[in-house]
């Protein structure tokens, strides 16, 4: 098994394959990568980007080159002693056309093998919908759509099956009904198998007997009995009225019911991902799922074609524990001892207090969590209460995050995600009629309760088992009940209570075993499926939309609300992931993030400037003011989409970038433009993505191109590139220190595709745009020195070569950052609190990392990124008393008690040392 030391990100899909990836290892080899960490492989949806819209589990797929390039790729990377880490999705699959599984439940409900396969809710409550899935696919209301031929009755001949179109969708129907279809059409062997598709009504093994019916017509097909079949399809073509009642009649037979786009939100009947209509939730908890959707998986592990797995979305499993220990055993046992310890990581948000439970046997998570940890560090909080006021002033919106938070779930609760809420409330209310002492709860007071207690809880979710809570899921339970409390009138306390009680409350085990404790089972974990999808779209998809105090805070897996923290925060939390998690995955940015992480690191020093940028927001308002519309009696746009948009053009503003560069001005708009429609959208305030204001968007982007393209906005924009300019050499200085603690902290840093260089994108599909890696093998092979290349810090070559001198680092000394130690170093002096300095020590090995925090009044008018030593005035640091060199100059430095940090940092802007007598041999 390869040594894992780091990893990079790369999206796949068919414009960018397994073989493409494979033209490139030699460079990742250079660069210092261990593991090339990939997107999920297996086949999804043709022409998905992203490949989390799996069609089929069971092979890889083949517009990334199929199997075969699977196996060139991980033959070269063994080759090179490199890895393969592969993403994979065990909580939904794509609802497409292509999705053997789906098709066969639309065509068969519950009698299909796959029916038990998806998250569906056969016994619905109304009895409009028992038995039946409900397909929200229709552009418009059912009768509208019916009326006006859009759905369309059609015949293929060489499966047998008939099927009804809408668009690009194509559904199959129940074989039973095919008896409505054939049974008039006077033909002898079409009759004698529509007499048999009537007998499916009673027969038990209908999945079979319909298969086999299907052959049957599929050989039957030919000549006059398809002139015959298709004289039957014209009985039913809606362009009249007894057509369309035809039609209707026949769908009514079906195991869906067809509806429009927007029943969904409160009349879905099966669950998920989030609220995203084309991705359907998977049972893994059931053997036989787990099984089905992890064959091929496995298959690839025993044949050492992967190295490592990614876990998707590890919330929406209905049991993450259990999913993850059944899987670390399954792994090890396929792996055994020939290749050592295979890594798994995990995609989970943490909250603040948060950890992620140890006993899940992972490696930790994806890293998320180290990307706030670091930006939190790199912000000044004396700038917190200027931007709070000016963010208040401009816009009248409220400071408190949590209060954006708890407004949004509560409109999620009752828009995208009603229907799942409704589920959990009417199986809550079947459990209160279960018991005498509950049976007068009502179904109003259940609503009331579960949505206080949502709208409070402070995490994505809690992981209560049959043996109860944790300590900490009963923290976050407690407080989550005392802010539903304070919600709740006095009368709803007892019902809030009786909930808390059957959701992990009292441990499952104390309940009589038997069909209650099964169901009450099965209830909790929806309750914990529902809180992860409220989260993620209250907090991440609309509140880090609506609030902007500063936006580089507002990120995937961030706590807004907390705006900066200090060193000794950082240490104790590196020490705490040394101790529990040392191999979990360091990122700074990923194929999710709202911006890169360059752009993040240069908006972050606006916290150090906080005066002077409220006085460049002003005017630039005021030079904006002849740009903004009118739309609806208000300022289009409105003054917190005014701010947001002038952040992300200061924090993403291209550094090569000239004011008076039409063409170039020009491309950065198209790119803004697509996030400021997706911003618009997400925070639902005056647009969304279910009912979009044409009217107020097309002002936005109006505004937006004449304010990157006029001739009358150029002293706007000479005014944006200007205060870009003042601090884009402070962002990379930032960007340089955020690099060289990814590499060095606890854990294992991930890369993500092209940001060896600087990485200002924006939120997807920004951030996933084809990378120049040609470019970037000429940039590696340049080896210019360090002086030069800060010299030319704009082109991002000193990022890159930061990278591969510390990533060789860690090639060479692997125990040491693999298993040292974290020690914070003393730092004396008038600047020692700009400073981050520690040490990783394992055995005789030792390595120690000095990187500069708010570093802006010593930076000062430097046109590099290089804090000039003088300016370092009398800080000091204790350093070990051992011989150590300069990991990226390769000069001696001084050891001991006091050590002028004006001597280690006048060449570079950071630095890495290491004791190199102790270094272990490698291949």
């Amino acid at each position: 098994m390869v040594e894992l030391r780091a990893t990079l990100r790369l999206q796949f899909h068919a414009g960018f394959t397994l073989d493409d990836a494979l033209a490139l290892v030699d460079y990742f080899s250079r660069l210092g990568i261990s593991h090339i960490y990939a997107s999920p492989l297996l086949t999804a949806r043709p022409g998905s980007l992203h490949g989390y819209d799996v069609i089929d589990p069971t092979q890889v797929n083949p517009e990334l080159g199929g199997e075969d390039a699977l196996r060139r790729l991980a033959d070269a990377l063994h080759q090179r002693s490199m890895g393969l880490i592969m993403d994979i999705v065990p909580n939904h699959m794509a609802v497409d056309n292509a999705n053997p599984w789906w098709q066969d439940v639309l065509q068969w409900g519950a009698a299909s093998p796959y029916a038990g396969f998806f998250d569906i809710t056969w016994r619905s409550q109304d009895p409009f919908m028992r038995d039946r899935l409900l397909l929200p696919i229709l552009r418009s209301d059912y009768l509208d759509v019916l009326k006006a031929g859009e759905l369309r009755l059609t015949f293929d001949a060489t499966s047998g099956s008939f099927f009804v179109t809408h668009f690009d969708h194509r559904l199959p129907l129940a074989v039973a009904s095919y008896v409505d279809i054939l049974t008039p059409t006077g033909n002898v062997a079409l009759t004698r198998i529509a007499d048999r598709c009537a007998a499916l009504e009673d027969e038990f093994s209908v999945h079979a007997l319909g298969a086999r019916i299907c052959q049957e017509l599929a050989a039957a097909a030919t000549g006059d009995t398809l002139q015959d079949i298709e004289h039957a399809l014209r009985r039913f073509e809606p362009d009249t009225a007894e057509g369309c009642l035809r039609l209707h009649h026949l769908l009514e037979r079906q195991h869906y019911r067809l509806a429009s786009w927007r029943t969904a939100n409160d009349d879905i009947n099966w669950r998920r991902f989030f609220d995203v209509n084309e991705l359907i939730s998977l049972r893994a908890e059931q053997p036989a799922v787990f099984e089905a959707t992890h064959r091929k998986i496995f298959e690839l592990v025993e044949a050492e074609l992967i190295d490592g797995l990614r876990i998707d979305h590890i919330d929406g499993l209905a049991n993450p524990r259990t999913y993850c220990r059944r899987l670390r055993r399954r792994v090890d046992r396929l792996v055994g001892d020939r290749q050592g310890h295979f890594p798994i990581h995990v995609e989970k948000i943490l909250a603040a207090g948060e950890q992620l439970p140890t006993d899940w046997m992972v490696d930790g998570t994806t890293g998320y969590d180290f990307m706030n940890r670091v930006s939190l560090l790199q912000h000044d909080p004396n700038g917190q209460a200027d931007l709070a006021d000016l963010w208040n002033s401009l816009t009248g919106r409220s400071t408190d995050f949590t209060e954006e938070i708890r407004d949004a779930r509560r409109l999620v609760l009752s828009n995208s995600l009603a229907a799942d809420f409704e589920t959990l409330c009417q199986a809550l209310l079947r459990l209160a009629r279960c018991s005498l002492a509950t049976r007068d709860i009502t179904l109003g007071a259940i609503r009331r309760a579960l949505r206080a207690l949502i709208v409070h809880y402070p995490v994505y979710r809690t992981y209560t088992s049959v043996c109860g809570r944790s300590g900490q899921d009963r923290r976050f339970l407690d407080q989550a009940l005392l802010g539903a409390r304070a919600e709740l009138g006095s009368n709803d306390w007892a019902t809030l209570e009786q909930i808390n009680h059957w959701l992990g409350g009292e441990p499952l085990h104390a309940s009589p075993p038997g069909a209650k404790r099964r169901f009450q089972r099965r209830l909790l974990a929806r309750f914990h499926q529902l809180t992860s999808p409220v989260a993620a779209k209250a907090v991440e998809d609309t509140a880090c939309y609506r609030s902007a105090i500063l936006l580089s805070r507002n990120d995937v897996g961030f706590d807004p609300q907390r705006f900066s923290a200090d060193p000794d925060w950082f240490h104790a939390q590196c020490i705490e992931q040394a101790e529990h998690f040392p191999q979990g995955l360091l990122a700074t940015a990923t194929h999710d993030h709202k911006r890169g992480e360059d752009a993040r690191a240069r908006l972050a020093v606006v916290s150090e400037h906080a005066p002077w940028f409220g006085i460049q927001v002003h005017f630039w308002h005021n030079l904006a003011e002849p740009l903004i519309s009118v739309v609806d009696g208000q300022p289009a746009p409105a003054p917190a989409d005014e701010l947001m948009l002038y952040q992300t053009l200061f924090s993403s503003w291209p550094l090569s970038l000239s004011a008076d560069d039409d063409s170039g001005c020009a491309a950065f708009a198209e790119r803004v433009l697509a996030w400021q429609r997706k911003a618009l959208r997400e925070a639902k305030l005056r647009s969304s993505w279910t009912a979009p204001n044409s009217a107020y968007e097309d002002a936005c982007h109006g505004f937006l191109q004449r304010l990157m393209g006029s001739r009358e906005a150029i002293e706007l924009r000479r005014a944006l590139a200007h205060a870009v300019e003042l601090t884009a050499c402070n962002g990379a200085l930032n960007s340089l220190s955020q690099c060289l603690l990814r590499m060095t902290t606890p854990g294992v840093p991930d890369l993500y595709q092209g940001c060896e260089l600087w990485d200002f994108s924006l939120v997807d599909p920004d951030n996933r745009r084809p990378v120049d890696y040609h470019f970037r093998e000429r940039c590696l092979a340049a080896g210019d020195s360090p002086t030069q290349l800060l010299q030319d810090w704009r082109d991002g070559r000193i990022k890159q070569w930061l990278i591969a001198r510390a990533l060789d680092c860690r090639r060479r000394l692997p125990g040491l950052f693999r298993h040292g130690d974290y020690q914070p170093l003393t730092l004396h002096g008038r600047h020692a609190d700009r400073l981050i300095a520690f040490s990783r020590r394992h055995g005789d090995q030792l390595a120690i990392c000095i990187v500069p925090r708010l570093a802006a009044p010593l930076l000062g008018d430097s046109d590099i990124p290089l804090i000039p030593a003088q300016r370092w005035d009398d800080t000091l640091i204790d350093l070990p008393t051992t011989y150590l060199t300069s990991a990226l100059t390769g000069e001696t430095v001084a050891s001991g008690p006091a050590v002028p940090l004006s001597d280690l940092l006048d060449a570079v802007p950071v630095n890495l040392l290491v004791n190199t007598q102790h270094e272990e041999s490698t291949p």
